[in-house]
Order: structure tokens, then sequence, then C-alpha cells
């Protein structure tokens, strides 16, 4: 399947009650098989209309329709076959198969995003019935619509991709319809690009992109993107916003759509609700997992999580044996615990912090010596030019923090900021969030290191965070330093960041403690 070809696999669905006064619901969709008409969507619209809420709380495998009103109805809007049409939509009615209960993703849900982290999936922190649909995120519903798609070559399954064989930093495009049905000649199935970010759970049941979403993309499509030509679903957008601590993280949620496509078999089994909709469900590639399906990713060096006790972020490995990270992230101690995530494995290591910059000065940088060697670790070649506009990707412990390792997010190197011809800041547009402090900022296309993260926005006015607005200190202002230390092993060459030029302290000023951001 082509780039071109995945707002045509794309709708919107909404359901509502007839002859009831309340408000019709929408999402978007993905047509999993054509022929038959089989779409897949969230399940969220219809927890609004279940005969007993209970059923949507509990680990149920299955809802069948009789669970829910039977004044229920539900209208699909398609993407006309030809952009000549003058309709760029048309719509069809479509009937309820069943809501699935995805149990993997919802077990990875559990274990990722936990309470005492204050996580939250709504917008609204008063709208209770927006957060009775945050308890139902793992379920999705199985749609037949009244008029079968075409019959051409791509009227079977989808093309599609296992959770399992996915990495973090592959490049992915998201499809949805922002706001849902609303004015879907101007928002319906709307693309937008990033890459995976994170992974947790059975064969990554749960998927988190950069790829930026609206309200109402709910249901919509993620896809891997081989090449321009090779386009397969990996999952189903399951929430566009997630909050952490009041922390908007910019990432958006997906499940697996394989884990989605297991549960439907599991539960088929047993009792069949979809007899007749995939009439030969091993052909239609739903019992065989595809082939794997490599998809290339960011090449990075080694960021590990440093934790001081009371603050913890990210570090990056400058040399064997040496980590840069931010000072508030070492936070005054002599040593530090470091992790390092390697694919499955976690090494945990003692660090003895070498050095680490004033308050005063306008550098928050910390030097940290490990007690062991990392024989994994990749130290990265330094970048010697800046390039603004140039693809750029953010590698540290944000958004999942410990507990799935390192999250990527891409993003362009929006400002380099100099004085006297030498860089002291760098800007991107990758979202930051609490916990990447210390991280890498890389160059995607070499994967040479061309800073450190020292943070994000936040408006203390307005109690707003900007994920997509951070600050990071270029490799260009310790790099020097850091040959000399290896020649001199002596601390003190570091001391001259403590005594920065006025100016430079003007450019990092939104630091102070005077400066609202």
């Amino acid at each position: 399947m082509e780039v071109q070809e995945v707002e045509k696999c794309c709708c919107v669905v909404q359901v509502f009650e007839a002859f009831s006064a309340k408000k019709p619901v929408s999402c978007s969709g993905v047509i999993v098989h054509r022929q038959s008409g089989t779409v897949l969507c969230t399940g969220v619209p219809f927890s609004r209309f279940p005969t007993d809420k209970d059923s949507l709380f509990s680990d149920h495998g299955f809802l069948s329709p009789r669970s829910f009103s039977d004044k229920l109805k539900i209208r699909v809007s398609l993407s006309s076959p030809s952009r000549s049409e003058t309709t760029p939509h048309r719509e069809v009615a479509a009937e309820l198969l069943m809501l699935v209960n995805c149990l993997e993703f919802k077990r990875a849900f559990q274990a990722v995003f936990q309470e005492a982290d204050k996580w939250r999936f709504h917008v609204d922190e008063e709208d209770e019935e927006l957060i009775a649909d945050a308890q139902s995120l793992s379920w999705f519903a199985v749609l037949k619509l009244s008029v079968a798609e075409d019959s051409g070559p791509n009227a079977g399954t989808i093309p599609w991709q296992s959770g399992s064989s996915l990495r973090k930093g592959c490049p992915v495009v998201a499809c949805g319809s922002p706001f849902g049905s609303l004015c879907l000649d101007l928002f319906g199935s709307s693309l937008s690009r990033g890459i995976v970010s994170n992974l947790s759970g059975e064969d990554n049941a749960v998927i988190l992109t950069d790829a930026r979403c609206l309200p109402g993309t709910e249901g919509g499509g993620l896809f891997a993107v081989k090449r321009p030509d090779d386009v397969r679903l990996l999952g189903l957008i399951v929430s566009p916003f997630g909050w952490k601590e009041n922390e908007w993280i910019g990432l958006t949620l997906v499940c697996s759509v394989h884990s989605i496509f297991r549960n439907i078999i599991r539960c088929t089994r047993g009792q069949d609700p979809l007899r007749g909709v995939w009439p030969h469900l091993g052909e239609a590639g739903l019992l065989v997992s595809p082939a794997a399906h490599e998809t290339r990713a960011v090449k990075c060096p080694t960021v590990c999580f440093v934790d001081s006790g009371l603050f913890w972020g990210s570090g990056v490995v400058v040399a064997p044996r040496l980590v840069v990270t931010c000072r508030h992230v070492v936070n005054g101690k002599s040593t530090v615990d470091l992790k390092f995530h390697h694919r499955d494995r976690v090494r945990d290591v003692v660090g003895d912090v070498l050095f680490a910059t004033k308050a005063s000065s306008s550098y928050d940088l910390a030097l940290v010596q490990l007690r062991d060697s990392v024989t994994e670790a990749v130290v990265p070649c330094m970048a010697q030019s800046y390039s603004p506009g140039e693809s750029v990707v953010v590698v540290g412990y944000g958004g999942l923090g410990r507990r799935c390792g390192p999250s990527l997010t891409s993003g362009v190197l929006s400002k380099t900021i100099t004085w006297k011809d030498q860089p002291v800041m760098l800007q991107t547009t990758c979202a930051v969030q609490a916990g990447t402090s210390g991280g890498a900022v890389v160059r995607t296309r070499s994967g040479e290191l061309l800073g450190i993260v020292s943070s994000n926005t936040r408006d203390f006015a307005a109690k707003v965070t900007y994920p997509h607005l951070n600050f990071s200190i270029p490799v260009s202002v310790f790099q020097t330093l850091l040959q000399r230390f290896h020649q001199t092993k002596d601390v003190n060459v570091f001391r001259v960041l403590d005594s920065t030029e006025k100016e430079v302290g003007t450019v990092w000023r939104l630091q102070s403690a005077q400066s609202k951001l």
C-alpha cells in the first residue's frame, strides 16, 4: 500500500440513539477488510450506550450487540473513491458486530500508566463522562458496513504489521479526522508524520508516537512507512492526548492492531459473532502473523536513566565510562544511580559526579564517571555544525520514564542562537517532557550528537507546559573541554563553564527565578 492510499482506508464513525436526547458521538475508524465492509474503531463512543455500564469495566473478552441499546444507530462516512467527485465523502449505515477488549493492551497500559504518576487521557478534569470514557480505552468496535467497498485487487485485508517486529524510531504516518464528524470536507482523514517513540507490553501492544493528533482521531490508524510504496497498518489511535501530573507529554497513545486481531480471533473460537464477515479468516491474514517487517530506525547514542534520589533525568554516554547530564538532575549529590536499557535487559551502574556547574552558570551541565564499564554503550560522534531546519531526534527518559527505556521524539532544529559566532543554545520542535533533561539531541541522518537537553518550556502564570519548545546546550560548548579532560584527567578544565559571559546568561535568562517561563 502507498502513502496516498492511507486516507482511503480511514473513515469517520458516528454513534447515536434513535429518538434520544443524547448527543451523537463520533470518532475515526479504519476499513480493515474492504470486500466484507469490516471496520475497526475505538469502543469509547459505544461506552455511552450500554445496557450494563459495569460490563465495560470488567475483563470480559467481548460484548455482543445485545449488550447495547436496541435503538443504537451507526453511520460511517467514507472517502469517495475518486478525487474528481463533487462530494468528497459518502455516508452509509453500519451495524455493530462486537466490542472486543484488547487484554494485552489493558495489562500493559495499567503497568505503565500508573495512578501514582497522575496520568490522564481526557481534556477536561471535571467532565465525568470523559473520565468514564478513559476507563474503557482497551475496548474496540468491529462494525459491518451496509454497503461493501470495492471488489478490486485491494479488496482483501489491509496490509498490516505485527507490533513484535517494531522498533523505536521507525517512521510512521497517523490518519484520522480531527473533531470526528465535524467539517469532514476540511478535516476528514488528515495525515500526520512522526516516529515510534516508545513500546510496551506483550508483542508491543502499547505504542507511543510523536505523530500529532487531535480529539476525534481516536480509532484512526497508525501506519508504518518502510518505503513510500510499502505502508502497513500498525495500530489504532487510542488517545491523542496524555497528561502526566498535569504536564502535556505531546505523544499519541496507540494499540497494536495485531493485538486487536488476536483478541477478535480468541473471542470467535467459542462464539462467532463474525460469522460471514471474514469468510476465510486464515486466508484474510488474521490467523497467521505476517513475516517480520523490519523498518529502518534512527541511529542513536546510548542514553541512560540518571537517579539522584529526589530528582531523576537522562544522561548521554560521551566516552567510555563517562556520561554528560544536567546539573539539576544530579542535584548536588556526589554519587548517582544509572540504568542502561539494552533491548530487554537493564544494567544498573553507580556513577561518581566528577563535576557540576555552579547554580549561577548559564550552562546546566554535570559530568558523571561510571564505576563499571557498559560494553553495549554507543559513543556518538560530536556534530561540527548546526543547520536550522534539519531533522533531529531527541532521546530521553521523558514520557514513560524508567519503565520502558528512553523515548524518541522527532522534529527539526528550529533555531541556533550564537554569541561571537559560537552556538550557545539550540531549540527544537521535538516533544520534550519532564525526565528528558540530560538527554540527547541527535542529527537524524547521521546519528551525530548535537546537544544536551536542558529543559522544555512552562508558563508558570498559565500553568501550561509546551513540550515542542525546548532548549538544549550545543556539544560545541563542552567538546573541547572533554578532549582536554581526556588528556589531563583534571576536572577543573570544566570550571570555565562557571564564568560564562553576561550575554550568554541573557540568552538563558528564562531559566532564572525571576522569569515567568
